[in-house]
C-alpha cells in the first residue's frame, strides 16, 4: 500500500518535507470539464498558512500555489492536477541539535528506527506542514461537488482548547462566525477565553489540545460499504492521518457508551417531502433523530454527519525536557527553539474540512452518484458551450 496515496478513484498523492524546497500534490481521478478557480485554492491555503495570528507559529510561509498540469483555459481535463507550494522560510539550523538525539515525543527516533536516515529539517515527512498540500487537493474536490448535483457542504468550528469548551452551535452560527476570530470559533465569547488561554501557554513557553467539530450536509444516502469500506472507517483513516490527532467521533460518539440501546436508536418514519436536510423522495424511510450522525451500518443515510476530531498539544516546546544522543551514548537536556503552533486546532479546521470533501467525493464517485469522467454527468458528445477544451474547439 503506498502511505503518500490517499483514495480510490479521487487520488491524491503527495511529495515534500517540511524544510525541503517544495511541497506537492499530484490529484488523479477529477471528473473533465470542472471550473478550477484558481484563487478559490489559494483561500483555502490562506486560511492554513502559518504566521497568520499571534497564535500560530511564526514562519513567513506565503504558500502560492501553482497549477502545473491537468487544466487548459480554466477547466480540468480529466488528466492528473499537478500543484506546487514552494517552501521560502526554512531554516534548518535549530535543529541540528537533534539529528541523533529526538526530541521528546516526536517521529524523530521511529523514522530513522524504520529507514536509517530522514530529512531531520522541521520534521521533515512527518511534519504538519505536509497538510498543505491535503487542503489544496480538497480544495479541488469542493469544487468538484459545488459544481455537481449535489449540496455537499462541509463546516467545522473549534469547539475545544484545554479544557475551555464552546457552548453547542448551530450549522448557521458556524458559517457566521468561525471566521471571524482568530481561534476558528464559532462561539465568539468562547472564543475569546481560548484565545486567551493560548497566549498563556505560549507565554509559559507550552502547549495544549483541542479538538474542532466538523458538519457535513447534504450528503446523500447509501454512500460506504460494510466493514473495511465504510464511511467512518476510512473518515477515520482520514482524520487520524493529521498529525497529533488522538480521537475521532462520530454521532454521539463517546457519549454513546453511558447510553442504553432503547435510548441511542432511532425509530423509522416516512420522510412527508419538506425536509431540506434529507436527500430522499417523498414517502422513503428516514430515522427520527440523528444521534448516528448520518452513518448507519457504515452507509451514509442522508442526514448531516458530524462529529468531533482531537489533538494533543503540539509536542513541539521551548520548554526544558531530557532526551538521549543514540550516537555518543549521553544523555542531554533538549530544547527545541523552532517556530511552532502553541495550539493546533485553529490552523486544522480548513484540514478537516478538506478530508471530509476528499472522502465524500471519493465515495460519491465510487457510487456513481457523480460521472467519473466528465462533471456534467452526460456520456455524450461534449458540450462545446461548456468545455473551451473540446475537440472541435482545439486547434490542429
Amino acid at each position: 500500500m503506498n502511505g503518500n496515496t490517499f483514495g480510490r478513484l479521487f487520488q491524491v498523492t503527495t511529495y515534500g518535507e517540511s524544510h525541503g524546497d517544495a511541497m506537492g500534490v499530484t490529484v488523479s481521478g477529477c471528473p473533465a470539464g470542472v471550473e478550477l478557480d484558481e484563487e478559490a485554492i489559494q483561500r483555502e491555503l490562506d486560511r492554513r498558512k502559518p504566521g497568520q495570528s499571534m497564535i500560530t507559529t511564526s514562519r513567513g510561509e506565503p504558500d502560492e500555489v501553482t497549477i502545473n498540469s491537468g487544466t487548459l483555459e480554466g477547466y480540468t481535463t480529466g488528466t492528473p492536477i499537478g500543484m506546487v507550494i514552494q517552501n521560502k522560510d526554512a531554516r534548518s539550523g535549530k535543529y541540528e541539535p537533534f539529528v541523533t538525539a529526538p526530541r521528546p515525543s516526536h517521529g524523530d527516533y521511529t523514522y530513522s528506527a524504520k529507514f536509517g536516515t530522514r530529512n531531520w529539517g522541521g520534521g521533515g515527512r512527518s511534519s504538519a506542514r505536509e497538510t498543505v498540500n491535503w487542503v489544496a487537493a480538497g480544495a479541488v474536490a469542493g469544487q468538484v461537488l459545488e459544481q455537481s448535483d449535489y449540496d455537499v457542504r462541509v463546516k467545522a468550528h473549534v469547539n475545544q482548547i484545554g479544557d475551555i469548551t464552546a457552548e453547542d452551535v448551530t450549522w448557521e452560527e458556524m458559517l457566521e462566525h468561525t471566521e471571524d476570530n482568530e481561534v476558528r470559533c464559532a462561539d465568539p465569547e468562547t472564543a475569546e477565553e481560548m484565545r486567551d488561554a493560548i497566549d498563556r501557554y505560549q507565554q509559559e513557553g507550552d502547549s495544549i489540545g483541542g479538538s474542532i467539530y466538523f458538519e457535513c450536509r447534504g450528503v446523500p444516502r447509501g454512500l460506504g460499504a460494510p466493514r473495511f469500506d465504510s464511511v467512518p472507517a476510512r473518515l477515520g483513516r482520514a482524520m487520524f492521518s493529521i498529525p497529533a490527532t488522538t480521537a475521532v467521533e462520530y454521532g454521539k460518539g463517546r457519549e454513546a457508551r453511558e447510553m442504553r440501546g432503547i435510548e441511542r436508536n432511532e425509530d423509522w418514519e416516512f420522510d412527508d417531502g419538506t425536509r431540506d436536510d434529507v436527500v430522499s423522495e417523498a414517502g422513503d424511510p428516514v430515522p427520527v433523530g440523528n444521534d448516528h450522525g448520518g452513518l448507519q451500518g457504515g452507509i451514509t443515510t442522508g442526514e448531516p454527519i458530524y462529529g468531533e476530531v482531537t489533538w494533543h498539544a503540539p509536542v513541539s516546546i521551548p520548554k526544558t525536557q531530557e532526551t538521549v544522543d543514540w550516537e555518543t551514548g549521553e544523555q542531554k537536556e533538549a530544547q527545541v527553539v523552532g517556530r511552532h503552533d502553541p495550539s493546533l486546532p485553529p490552523r486544522a479546521v480548513p484540514v478537516v474540512e478538506a478530508m471530509l470533501r476528499l472522502t465524500i467525493l471519493d465515495f460519491m464517485l465510487l457510487s456513481g452518484r457523480i460521472n467519473p469522467d466528465r462533471i456534467d454527468d452526460d456520456p455524450g458528445e461534449y458540450d462545446t458551450d461548456y468545455h473551451p477544451s473540446s475537440p472541435e474547439n482545439a486547434d490542429d
